[in-house]
C-alpha cells in the first residue's frame, strides 16, 4: 500500500493509494476524491490522508484484517502506529512484515501524528458507511456522542443552550506546549544571512505577514497594493496591503489553503523589501515577464514561479550560515507573526483574519502568555492598602 498522486486531464491533482498491484484502492480513492472535489480541499491535504490511510491498509493487510474490521478495532492500530517503528510499517520488501509491537517499545511516532492518522481513517470509513461500502454501525464504533463543554467558549453554541457533537473515541492526550515560534533574534540572524533582496523578502512576508509557503509562492504581482491609495486599482483596501487568494492553476502546484480571501496589511519593512526586491528582479534578464511576485532569480528556469519546497531549502541554509542553534522552519517565522500580534495588544479575531484560520480555536495557540507577561500582569494589580 502506498499514497501516489494523480493528475487529471483538467489540470486538477489530488492524491490516493495504491495496493501491492499498483491498482486504486476504490475505498479509499472515493475518499480522497470527496476530500479534494467534494469539500474543495487542497491537494496537500489529500497528500497527508493517503499516507496516513496507506499505513492503516498496510497494517490491516500484514495482520490479516479487512479494513472495516480493522477500523472497528482502532484501538489495537492505535498501539501499532504509537510503537511500530519503520522496520515495522515500512512500505517495502525484507524486514516490513513484523507487525508484533506494543507497550514496552519506545514510542515511535508523537501523539500528533498518531492522532492525524485516526483522523484520516475515520474520515474513510464515515464516507465508506454513507457510501454504502461500510456498515453503517461502524460510525458508533467510531465516535460518541458528547456535549460541547470541552470546546473554547468562540466555539460554543448560543449561551444557555447546550449543543452536542459527536466525538472521536480514540484519540490519545497531547502533551500542551508552546507554539514553537522564530524568535525575534532568529528572525534578525536570518535576514543578515539571506543572500539577496528575494530571500529576505520571503523571511519577512512569513515573519511580519504570517503568510504560508504555498500562499507566499503564489502570489501575483497583481495581488501586490503598495500604494498608500489603491482605489484607481479597483481596490477599497487602504494603505499598503496584499490579496491572497487561492488558485488552482498555479503551475508550482502553490497553493492558499483557506478557501476564502484576506487581505493582509504591509508594514514599512515589508513595503521596502518589495522596493528591493523589485530593483534586484529588474537587474535580471527573463524575470521581468512572469506575473508570479516571487521567481527564480539564480537557479533552475530564470522567471518561473518558485516552488513552496525551495522557500524551506533556503531558510534553512540562510539558518546555517547564520549559526543558529537550530533549523528554523518557514512555519516557526508564521508563529512568529501570530505570537507577536497578540504580545502587543493584537485581538484574537484579528489575528485570526490576518493569519487566514477558519476557526478562532487555531489562533489561540498564540495566547499562551510567556513567563514576562505573566510578572507584568501580576505588577499591575495594585497593592492593598495599609491602614493604620
Amino acid at each position: 500500500m502506498r499514497a501516489f498522486p494523480v493528475r487529471l486531464p483538467s489540470g486538477a491533482r489530488y492524491w490516493t493509494v495504491l495496493d501491492e498491484d499498483l491498482a486504486i484502492v476504490s475505498v479509499a480513492d472515493g475518499f480522497l476524491r470527496h476530500v479534494r472535489f467534494g469539500r474543495d480541499g487542497a491537494e496537500s491535504t489529500t497528500r497527508s490522508y493517503a499516507y496516513s490511510i496507506a499505513l492503516f491498509l498496510r497494517w490491516c493487510e500484514r495482520t490479516g484484517r479487512p479494513w472495516s474490521e480493522g477500523a472497528a478495532q482502532l484501538g489495537s492500530f492505535m498501539t501499532w502506529l504509537r510503537h511500530a517503528g519503520p522496520q515495522a510499517s515500512w512500505d517495502g520488501s525484507g524486514g516490513g512484515a513484523a507487525v508484533l509491537a506494543g507497550p514496552g517499545a519506545a514510542p515511535a511516532r508523537s501523539a500528533r501524528r498518531v492522532n492525524g492518522v485516526l483522523t484520516a481513517v475515520r474520515g474513510m470509513a464515515v464516507h465508506a458507511a454513507a457510501a454504502g461500502q461500510a456498515p453503517g454501525d461502524l460510525v458508533s464504533l467510531l465516535y460518541e456522542v458528547a456535549d460541547d463543554r470541552d470546546l473554547p467558549d468562540q466555539a460554543r453554541g448560543d449561551e444557555g443552550r447546550m449543543s452536542w457533537r459527536l466525538r472521536a473515541r480514540h484519540r490519545l492526550r497531547e502533551p500542551e506546549t508552546r507554539v514553537d515560534r522564530a524568535s525575534d533574534e532568529e528572525i534578525v540572524a536570518l535576514l543578515r544571512a539571506c543572500l539577496s533582496a528575494r530571500d529576505r523578502l520571503i523571511v519577512l512576508l512569513m515573519a511580519r505577514a504570517g503568510l504560508r509557503c504555498g500562499e507566499l509562492c503564489g502570489l501575483r504581482r497583481s495581488d501586490v497594493h503598495l500604494m498608500a491609495d489603491s482605489r484607481p486599482l479597483g481596490c477599497e483596501v487602504a494603505r499598503a496591503h496584499l490579496h491572497v487568494t487561492r488558485r488552482e492553476d498555479n503551475p508550482n502546484g502553490a497553493w492558499a489553503k483557506s478557501r476564502r480571501q484576506r487581505a493582509v496589511p504591509l508594514d514599512f519593512l515589508v513595503v521596502q523589501a518589495f522596493d528591493t526586491y523589485g530593483l534586484e528582479r529588474a537587474g535580471i534578464p527573463g524575470a521581468a515577464g512572469s506575473d508570479f511576485a516571487l521567481v527564480n532569480l539564480f537557479r533552475g528556469t530564470v522567471g518561473a514561479p518558485m516552488r513552496p519546497g525551495a522557500v524551506g531549502e533556503l531558510v534553512s541554509a540562510a539558518g546555517q550560515r547564520a549559526g543558529l542553534d537550530r533549523d528554523v522552519t518557514p512555519h516557526q517565522l508564521r508563529h512568529a507573526c501570530g505570537s507577536n500580534l497578540l504580545d502587543a495588544g493584537g485581538a484574537l479575531d484579528e489575528a485570526q483574519d490576518i493569519l487566514g484560520h477558519m476557526h478562532p480555536s487555531s489562533t489561540q495557540v498564540y495566547l499562551h502568555p510567556g513567563l514576562a507577561r505573566l510578572r507584568e500582569a501580576v505588577d499591575r494589580v495594585p497593592s492593598p492598602r495599609v491602614t493604620p
